[in-house]
């Protein structure tokens, strides 16, 4: 599995959505662009932190910041989560492969039948994370999960990226 460093360019990432194609580094944020990876349309979880970042959408694009919500679902997922979620307008990206998953250094599980919402798991998914990344399309945060609980809170996010606009903070972590 990859390990991505701050201050480091991202892999190059060109992923399918529900309104066309995204790539990252055609992202021209005034602050930073922030990828959220979610397990799938199957995770309870994911429908509550994305209606969140769905709502907080628009305190990110005052602050600069280009949105991505993407997971390895199909289309098709995808859409019924735009849809059932009410996330009309938050860009919804779909069938991450595992190449990229693995770029981005995101777990991978199994399916395992049906979920407590009983909806079916695809034979494998990745497991969360969340990407702030610099106009130059350089790593500056990361929080990679192997589980659905304990996600960064959007709030929280927002004002450390108050904190570190005002202060000019620079990304940590970028020692080996």
């Amino acid at each position: 599995m990859n390990v991505l460093k701050p201050r480091e360019p991202m892999p190059h990432l060109t992923l399918d959505t529900l309104d066309g194609p995204w790539t990252l580094q055609e992202q021209t944020p005034d602050n930073f662009t922030m990828m959220v990876f979610y397990r799938g349309l199957h995770c309870p979880i994911c429908k509550t932190y994305l209606k969140e970042l769905h709502r907080l959408s628009a305190d990110f694009a005052e602050r600069g910041v280009n949105l991505l919500a993407g997971s390895s679902d199909t289309q098709e997922r995808a859409q019924r989560a735009r849809d059932e979620w009410e996330l009309e307008g938050l860009p919804l990206a779909y069938g991450l492969s595992i190449d990229n998953a693995r770029a981005l250094g995101l777990h991978r599980s199994a399916g395992r039948g049906l979920t407590s919402i009983g909806i079916e798991e695809p034979a494998e998914f990745s497991e969360p994370g969340l990407f702030i990344c610099k106009p130059d399309h350089t790593l500056y945060f990361a929080a990679i999960s192997t589980m659905p609980f304990a996600r960064p809170h959007f709030r929280e996010i927002l004002a450390s990226m108050d904190f570190a606009l005002k202060n000019n903070y620079p990304a940590r972590g970028e020692l080996s």
